[in-house]
């Protein structure tokens, strides 16, 4: 008894060693773009800087809110993430759910097809023709309908809906609910833990995405939040490479007055950018620790 309980305390310490050595691969380098972050550009560039500012500073943090159309691009950005979460969430899920039902017609037929356009891309310029030709380019829809399915969550969609109780989902058919009422009332609210998972990876996806923005907008005023932020960065590490490489009084006497770095306004656009999904993480961080449990249902 004596050698069990020995072995099990030994093993909790082990955990938990892996555990603080893996949270502080989290946090000090989240800690060390946050100094960089606070601390002058030019004084960033000497180095040495590792969690706290040498030389305190909000400069950055004032060059980002200073990007044009920065508002806008905020309402943008949050509009294509609650809208473009919670349809292609629901629409993701109701497709999954259908593949759950042995008696669809074509079942395997259809999940197949599902899998097959997750080997295959067909590119940028493809891609960009058809979302032209369905007349998306340009508008904020583009945001939206393109990224409602993805395979990978329909497939974790699927082995979540198929883990849970048959028994209940029987027992509501017989007494005559409609598969939607079923979806509705009974596999939703048992599935909380994959639907918060879920909608949490397609928020970060909307919110952190530039690419579309920059590809597929040509308007100033329907870029996003990310987009902005990254051409501003594209911009500001131009300047500072030109000022870097420029000769005589003139160009030092410029980049003696500048603060801000290409380096520094990244951390501060990291932190920026961040901040919304780090504070949306806690509300539905009890789904991921349920979540631990998916798969466990035996019948």
């Amino acid at each position: 008894m004596s050698d069990s309980m020995a072995g099990t305390k030994f093993m909790k310490i082990v955990n938990m060693t892996l555990i603080v050595l893996l949270s502080l691969t989290i946090i000090l380098p989240f800690m060390h773009v946050l100094a960089i972050s606070f601390n002058s550009g030019i004084d960033a560039q000497k180095g040495g800087i590792t969690f706290w500012p040498r030389e305190w500073s909000i400069e950055n943090y004032i060059e980002v809110f200073k990007q044009e159309n920065l508002m806008n691009g905020l309402w943008i950005s949050v509009f294509r993430t609650v809208v473009g979460t919670v349809i292609g969430v629901g629409l993701m899920a109701m497709a999954a759910y259908a593949l759950t039902i042995k008696t669809l017609p074509g079942r395997k037929y259809i999940t197949f097809f599902v899998f097959f356009t997750m080997l295959f891309s067909g590119g940028t310029v493809p891609y960009y023709l058809v979302l032209n030709e369905l007349n998306l380019t340009n508008t904020i829809w583009v945001f939206i309908i393109p990224s409602l399915y993805s395979v990978i969550h329909i497939l974790l969609f699927r082995t979540s809906f198929s883990q849970l109780p048959f028994s209940v989902i029987e027992a509501a058919r017989i007494d005559g609910c409609s598969e939607f009422k079923i979806f509705r009332s009974i596999v939703l609210p048992m599935s909380k833990p994959v639907l918060a998972t879920i909608s949490l990876f397609t928020a970060v996806d909307h919110w952190n995405d530039w690419y579309s923005g920059s590809f597929f907008i040509r308007d100033p005023l329907l870029k996003p939040l990310a987009t902005l932020l990254q051409e501003m960065l594209t911009r500001q590490a131009a300047l500072s490479d030109i000022l870097l490489r420029s000769s005589g009084t003139q160009a030092y006497a410029q980049l003696d007055k500048v603060t801000v770095t290409g380096e520094s306004l990244q951390m501060a656009t990291i932190i920026v950018v961040m901040i919304p999904m780090v504070l949306v993480y806690p509300f539905i961080q009890k789904y991921f620790v349920k979540g631990i449990t998916l798969g466990s249902i035996k019948e």
